[in-house]
């Protein structure tokens, strides 16, 4: 129902992020979305991967501070209003979008976003319940 994302805690200096992509690569691990955040002192770069379990042992095994979280992937229309629509649907079913990036690829016409819900089960079932399709970990993967 939702898919599992990794987030790296990071000191902001100059590259860290390169060394969390040399470790990735080394393991075989393929990155499909990320988002960064950041402040003065640290980042937390967020990532959806291929192999999750891998991916989090070859980050601990280097050094970095790995947490797990689950996150909905959905599919928006590729179109001009397309993602307006799922948020104001989210919006009038009193959900909050902690946050959201997109995904590499699309799923067929339509472009595929990463939400983080205040509410995921909730979140869920209001977009299905109005025709959104909701990517599994499994689909995920196959994109």
């Amino acid at each position: 129902m939702w898919v599992k994302q990794i987030s790296v805690f990071l000191e902001n200096k100059s590259g860290r992020i390169a060394e969390v992509t040399k470790t990735l690569s080394e393991a075989g691990v393929n990155i499909r979305a990320l988002a960064m955040a950041d402040t003065a002192d640290f980042g937390v770069l967020r990532l959806i991967v291929d192999n999750t379990l891998k991916a989090e042992e070859a980050l601990k095994a280097n050094g970095f501070t790995v947490g797990k979280t689950d996150v909905v992937a959905a599919e928006v229309e590729d179109r001009p209003g397309g993602l307006h629509r799922i948020l104001t649907l989210l919006h009038e079913g009193h959900i909050n979008v902690e946050y959201m990036y997109a995904f590499v690829q699309q799923s067929g016409d339509n472009a595929v976003m990463i939400f983080r819900f205040d509410q995921i089960e909730k979140a869920v079932a209001l977009l299905r319940q109005n025709g959104v399709t909701v990517i599994d970990d499994d689909r995920i993967n196959q994109l």
